[in-house]
């Protein structure tokens, strides 16, 4: 066997430099030039951004306990469920009345 170069690591970031990425570019109003200013990918500030809780949410979930956290997150999903249950009945209501 060759000896095969290993596959560079992956670049690891903390969590004040996310922190600070997420700063830059809600202060700049553009991932883009966040991402240049700190040399990384614009897609890995966007899905930082994703991620991160909203404040208000922060807040809630820290107010609130396991128990009852994971009850709430139960409930928004079967609601979203029922969403998207509800646009498809509607989708195919309208198909059959055209």
């Amino acid at each position: 066997m060759k000896d095969t170069p290993k596959p560079a690591k992956r670049r690891r970031y903390d969590a004040p430099f996310r922190a600070e990425a997420l700063r830059l570019a809600e202060q700049s109003r553009s991932t883009q030039a966040a991402a240049r200013a700190l040399n990384i990918d614009p897609k890995r500030i966007c899905q930082w951004q994703k991620a991160a809780p909203t404040p208000v949410a922060a807040a809630l979930g820290a107010a609130l306990d396991p128990a009852t956290a994971a009850e709430l997150r139960q409930l928004r999903a079967l609601a979203r469920r029922q969403a998207q249950e509800l646009e498809i009945s509607k989708k195919a209501i309208a198909s059959c009345l055209l």
